[in-house]
């Protein structure tokens, strides 16, 4: 070989090494997240949470034990009069968002826990799940599960009302199921856009998305390539993800969930085009430029019965799903308190 073929073959190594560095480089600045999960043993479920679990059991069986959607329209009406009657029952002021999608009048579903008069321009956090099902699924993990969470983050965090930093909404979506996912009638998108046209300082948005299966058999996750490299096989753990514009609300919500709830957990962020990570609710948001994260037991790559007939509410484990839940309060309760007293690293 002759020298110019050799400096030559030198240049193309180190150019390929270059590219296999900073792929690696790029991997880990995208998915590494601050603090440390839970690992052993869950600590006994304190009363309240024992408490939580049957309520989330309730608005799961309600909401979400036959196919809710535009196919079924008396069961989609079920859902939303069950959600309306349940935050009312709290003592929020119910606000419907309708609009029209082939030819029927469906409506996204909110509450507000508006912040203490003396915070200026507070800036709000948007806790929502979407409460439409896939078909002929009745939809209990995917996201029954998610609804739920969201009614009781609604009376958990009823105190703050007039207390807050934050100012909190409560919303259920409706249509983020197929065929109306990423389309122009998907309920968050029109929540999102409304939302953004209106000025409003939103911090960030949590999407509470198929969040009630675990399970502690090794090889019962799966992930799409290459993020398996990375991440645990037993899927005991909850997740937070998002896509890389949104890595700055991944890494401070997982720091504090995991200063402040004994639970696994796992986060991180990722291109669009890896299946899996937009698809949810955060999509909207990210759509308008809000910050925006998915929490999750991520959906296919664990459940079994994933947009199946057999996505129904005995497939939950509501346990878990209150630990999940009581941790998410823990985090939105230590943002909404006064900033010297923050746990977070939260940005104002």
């Amino acid at each position: 070989m002759s020298s110019a073929g050799g400096n030559a073959l030198l240049w193309l190594i180190g150019t390929l090494a270059l590219l296999v560095v900073a792929l690696v480089v790029g991997v880990l600045w995208m998915t590494a997240v601050p603090g440390r999960s839970h690992a052993g043993s869950l600590p006994p479920l304190k009363p309240e949470q024992v408490e939580l679990a049957a309520r989330l059991r309730n608005h799961v069986q309600a909401t979400a034990s036959r196919p809710h959607n535009i196919g079924h329209p008396q069961e989609l009406e079920r859902a939303a009069l069950h959600i309306e009657s349940t935050l009312a029952g709290m003592g929020y002021q119910v606000h419907r968002q309708p609009f029209r999608a082939d030819g029927q009048e469906v409506r996204n579903i909110e509450v507000v826990v508006e912040p203490v008069a003396a915070v200026v321009n507070a800036k709000t956090l948007v806790v929502g799940a979407h409460y439409d099902s896939y078909f002929h699924a009745p939809g209990a993990n995917d996201n029954g599960t998610g609804v739920a969470g969201v009614l009781e983050l609604a009376r958990l965090l009823s105190d703050l009302r007039g207390r807050s930093a934050l100012r909190i909404r409560l919303v259920l979506f409706v249509n983020e199921e197929p065929p109306y996912f990423k389309t122009e009638y998907m309920g968050s998108l029109v929540y999102a856009r409304r939302l953004k046209e209106s000025g409003e300082a939103v911090l960030g948005m949590f999407a509470l998305e198929t969040l009630g299966f675990y399970s502690d058999v090794e090889h019962s996750q799966r992930y799409p390539p290459p993020l398996g490299m990375l991440y645990p096989t037993t899927g005991n753990f909850v997740a937070f993800v998002g896509l890389i514009s949104s890595r700055s609300l991944v890494r401070e919500t997982v720091a504090s969930f995991r200063a402040l709830a004994a639970f696994p957990s796992v986060g991180g962020t990722a291109p669009g085009f890896i299946p899996g990570i937009d698809w949810s609710d955060h999509w909207s948001f990210e759509q308008v430029g809000i910050p925006a994260l998915m929490i999750t037991d991520t959906a296919p790559f664990r459940y079994p019965h994933y947009h199946t007939a057999a996505d129904s509410p005995d497939k939950v484990d509501y346990d878990r799903l209150a630990r999940v839940i009581s941790g998410l309060e823990q985090v939105i309760r230590d943002w909404a308190g006064p900033p010297g007293e923050r746990l977070g690293n939260l940005r104002r």
